[in-house]
């Protein structure tokens, strides 16, 4: 495997993305590599798959580099935005021309939405038992 150009980090809700960039050689598809399995394996769904491949297609680098992401904690989705969030700040080390695209198109933002934990007296954040009058 080739060196990689930069490495990033990316983050949303509890799952963190290390993401590797490489150049790519030869012709064809980049393709993205996930906890060292094929993108589709990791990923069955097709709008995850959408969702962190958008910073590759808004910049049009598609086909210009691989990437490969270490992935861990949250869940699918979380997931899936973290490594969206990761890819598009590899992006900018690379090339900074393309950080007003990315930015324009809300890659860059880390989305600091979180569960809000629960509270004691209650059965969840905000839910209370039912109140009985007698």
């Amino acid at each position: 495997m080739p060196q990689p150009i930069v490495q990033s980090t990316g983050r949303r809700k509890r799952a963190v993305a290390r993401v590797r960039v490489h150049r790519r050689e030869g012709e064809g598809e980049g393709t993205i590599t996930v906890n060292k399995r094929p993108l589709t394996d990791y990923f069955p769904s097709k709008t995850h798959i959408m969702v962190l491949t958008e910073p590759l297609r808004v910049t049009e680098t598609t086909e210009q580099y691989d990437v490969d992401a270490t992935l861990a904690g949250g869940g699918p989705t979380g997931q899936a935005g973290a490594l969206r969030h990761g890819i598009a700040r590899a992006l900018i080390e690379i090339d900074p021309e393309l950080r007003p695209v990315l930015k324009r198109a809300g890659f860059l933002t880390r989305d600091d939405r979180k569960k809000e934990s629960k509270k004691y007296g209650l059965k969840k954040a905000r839910k209370a038992p039912q109140y009985s009058k007698r």
